[in-house]
């Protein structure tokens, strides 16, 4: 998928505005990914250890982030996970007994689920949309639930800021939203943060005290937080 066709499905599934050019290059780095297209990095960087977990994929215990550890599903509550991927495909869905959506950024990712998640469980799985986290596809007050882990650190604080805005609009009345940050104390972030850069996409690494004042900024409430998640990962779970 080239980045033109890229550009074009965006321009026709939300309105451009400034956050379209980096929406666009994550897409397209997490798309080379799902294809399995190779990445052209110089030597240098094939040489950090960081690149040689990442190509092995012992890299991803130390990003992963199990939401469910903080806020896990609730049988017959609906749930949203934005930058879903591929996880109605990976995670217990069908033992949690809740309602799947989703909405992601990667029309690989996208038209992989829906092509699959039907098949695993037409009653949990409701679709997944093609569209960016600051300008979700769906009603308010719609979610019991709502995830975004796995790309928070692709975009700045001002961009996160509209993004609580939609969760907050999403979510039922007392309900919860769960989303992963890194850890930008640990010595490893800035190793990863260079090589996601040589990937294609650069990486904004916030102090945990800015992502408490841009949560509170927009009336949210943090009731949960786990440190030290897969080495590099900081779980929140957020009211509003």
């Amino acid at each position: 998928m080239s980045k033109n066709s890229l550009s074009h499905i965006f321009k026709n599934s939300y309105s451009a505005d400034k956050w379209q050019q980096r929406i666009e290059q994550v897409a397209h780095r997490f798309n080379q990914q799902y294809q399995n297209q190779p990445f052209e990095l110089p030597e240098e960087i094939k040489q950090m250890s960081i690149y040689q977990e990442w190509k092995s994929g012992t890299l991803s215990s130390k990003i992963a982030a199990p939401f469910w550890e903080i806020a896990q599903p609730q049988k017959n509550q609906h749930c949203l996970d934005i930058g879903c991927g591929v996880s109605f495909l990976i995670y217990p869905w069908r033992d949690w007994q809740a309602y799947f959506h989703g909405q992601e950024i990667s029309n690989i990712a996208r038209d992989a689920l829906n092509s699959r998640g039907s098949q695993l469980n037409s009653k949990l799985f409701k679709g997944v949309e093609l569209g960016a986290a600051h300008h979700l596809e769906y009603d308010g007050a719609q979610f019991d639930l709502v995830i975004a882990t796995g790309f928070s650190y692709y975009f700045p604080l001002e961009y996160w800021q509209l993004v609580l805005e939609e969760v907050k609009r999403v979510l039922k009345p007392g309900g919860n939203f769960v989303f992963d940050t890194i850890n930008s104390a640990q010595p490893v972030a800035e190793d990863w943060a260079v090589l996601e850069t040589y990937l294609g996409t650069e990486v904004f690494l916030e102090t945990a005290s800015d992502w408490k004042k841009t949560i509170k900024s927009q009336g949210g409430k943090i009731v949960n937080e786990q440190l030290g998640v897969g080495e590099m990962i900081t779980l929140y779970k957020v009211k509003f």
